[in-house]
């Protein structure tokens, strides 16, 4: 992976690394995480991955089950 650039990729915030439209858009997919200046919209990763529904549905599941 090629170096990032402060200010091009990327800029500080409170201590954090946030990215920026450029480095989201070169990386070239959504990751799902709701970044701030995602180009590809704010969908969660559920939306392309059928396993992670699954397994946040079996989540919720076991939380309404009395113990």
């Amino acid at each position: 992976m090629p170096k990032l650039e402060e200010g091009l990729d990327y800029y500080m915030e409170n201590g954090r690394y946030v990215f920026t439209e450029h480095f989201l858009t070169n990386r070239g997919y959504c990751c799902g995480s709701g970044c701030r200046h995602c180009p590809y919209g704010t969908k969660s990763a559920e939306e392309d991955d059928p396993l992670l529904k699954l397994r946040k549905r079996q989540s919720s599941t076991q939380k309404e089950q009395p113990e």
